[in-house]
């Protein structure tokens, strides 16, 4: 798709992800807008705007990933900012939400961090929000703004259908555990290939134990299909599970490679043969390790841009 006639369209970074929103303004013709996101001596974050937009269409790209809080404060004190200068239209394009676990009372007392978030994009000035594989569909009810959700899932079945074209009958898209049993039975429809689940306990917090496998893995290639990988606990445990119950080689896909903790080691020592993942997170070099390939969201983010500027349904890149 060409992207024209939209002088008044502007996009912004902050410092989370800055080789993302270069890329997502290259795939739009655009260059990013003059703005500075730094800290005072104290620690208080610091923006200024160096240039004018007025009535603009303003899109500040912007995951809230690790540091999270000094993330999303980025983010937020930007978007006040923007509302202050008098922009038209604010979009948060956060292709990482955080705090997205958080999205109901697990305990008494519990928090709801997704909702909070919510509150402050919106408190702050954005008039909309554009992600990717929020953790909970549901978190987009959380807001009285309008949220566009884009999927991974064609990004990464793209990829297996063309590495593995020939070979696809020897494959099984596997869920690690039953909350990623709805994306992956997507995943293996995109594919044409059979699921199977791993059923397991948690016993608390970044530690699962793997209970039991529905569906045949004996004798086949396995790719697990997960939203995130964090500690990397439960992917790891479920490629370990896969090949002693017969599965001859694993692969791994996620949209979001948080990869905290001993993840990365984790990775390494596991049987996965390849972990695909979506630069959502931006890794650093030292999380950059032979196992991992990285495939970029820009272009699916610059035709999403393009299509709230212009007011194309977003839809059609579901399919």
């Amino acid at each position: 798709m060409m992207y024209t006639g939209r002088s008044n369209i502007k996009v912004f970074s902050c410092n989370s992800n800055p080789e993302l929103a270069q890329a997502i303004a290259k795939n739009l013709f655009l260059s990013l807008g003059e703005a500075e996101v730094t800290k005072f001596s104290d620690g208080e974050i610091s923006v200024k705007i160096n240039e004018t937009i007025r009535g603009a269409d303003v899109y500040i790209i912007q995951s809230t990933s690790d540091p999270v809080n000094d993330n999303l404060m980025e983010l937020l004190i930007m978007i006040d900012a923007m509302r202050r200068a008098s922009a038209g239209r604010i979009t948060a394009v956060m292709p990482y939400y955080g705090y997205a676990r958080q999205d109901r009372k697990a305990r008494a007392r519990d928090p709801i961090s997704a909702k909070l978030v919510a509150n402050l994009l919106t408190t702050a000035g954005a008039d909309r929000v554009l992600t990717m594989d929020l953790h909970c569909a549901q978190i987009q009810g959380f807001f009285d703004i309008p949220v566009d959700h884009l999927q991974g899932n064609p990004i990464l079945t793209s990829y297996y259908r063309e590495k593995y074209a020939d070979q696809l009958d020897e494959f099984v898209a596997v869920s690690p555990d039953l909350g990623s049993v709805g994306r992956t039975r997507a995943f293996a429809t995109r594919v044409d290939i059979p699921i199977a689940i791993i059923d397991k306990r948690r016993p608390k917090a970044n530690v699962s134990e793997i209970m039991n496998i529905i569906g045949n893995v004996d004798g086949k290639r396995v790719i697990l299909v997960d939203d995130m990988i964090d500690t990397a606990g439960t992917i790891c445990n479920a490629a370990k599970a896969l090949v002693e119950r017969g599965a001859i080689e694993v692969d791994a896909c996620c949209t979001h490679p948080v990869l905290s903790g001993p993840a990365i080691q984790r990775i390494e020592e596991s049987p996965i043969k390849e972990l695909v993942v979506l630069n959502t997170i931006q890794l650093p070099p030292e999380k950059k390790i032979s196992k991992i390939k990285e495939i970029s969201v820009a272009p699916l983010f610059a035709d999403a841009i393009n299509r709230i500027h212009e007011g194309i349904s977003i839809s059609k890149l579901f399919d």
